[in-house]
């Protein structure tokens, strides 16, 4: 399996605590600006290096709207690296970029790690197994 198809997710944070995995184009397929405005729900992004291997989308506009606040995207920041300022409005989260610049997805692993912070960091319940008993 190629790098380019190993980076195929996005992730999208949303500010009530909700996600989803979004699938991202190969490099050269095009259409990731129509991608991050229509989860952002924006005209404008701005991207924010989280890591080398994680790039944060936001609306450019955000907190001129008074979005509300992001708090896994502010968390998820801050682990990385000293805290600046708190991200508002719905987030994406991407790969960082090849030598060319060009935008790469996530990998299975990737996700994995971030719904894992994600879970762990708001305190989910995630719904386990049920009985199904027959009265």
């Amino acid at each position: 399996m190629t790098t380019a198809q190993q980076n195929r997710y996005a992730l999208i944070l949303r500010t009530n605590g909700e996600f989803e995995i979004l699938d991202w184009p190969t490099i050269g397929a095009g259409g990731h600006l129509e991608i991050l405005y229509r989860a952002i729900d924006c005209q404008a992004v701005d991207a924010v290096d989280i890591s080398p291997r994680l790039t944060m989308w936001l609306n450019d506009e955000g907190l001129m709207t008074d979005a509300p606040v992001n708090r896994p995207a502010t968390i998820l920041y801050a682990i990385h690296n000293e805290p600046h300022q708190h991200y508002v409005g719905n987030v994406v989260i991407t790969g960082g970029t090849d030598p060319r610049g060009e935008t790469l997805g996530l990998t299975n692993e990737d996700i994995a790690g971030l719904i894992e912070f994600h879970l762990t960091f708001l305190s989910v319940a995630v719904p386990g197994q049920r009985d199904w008993c027959a009265s």
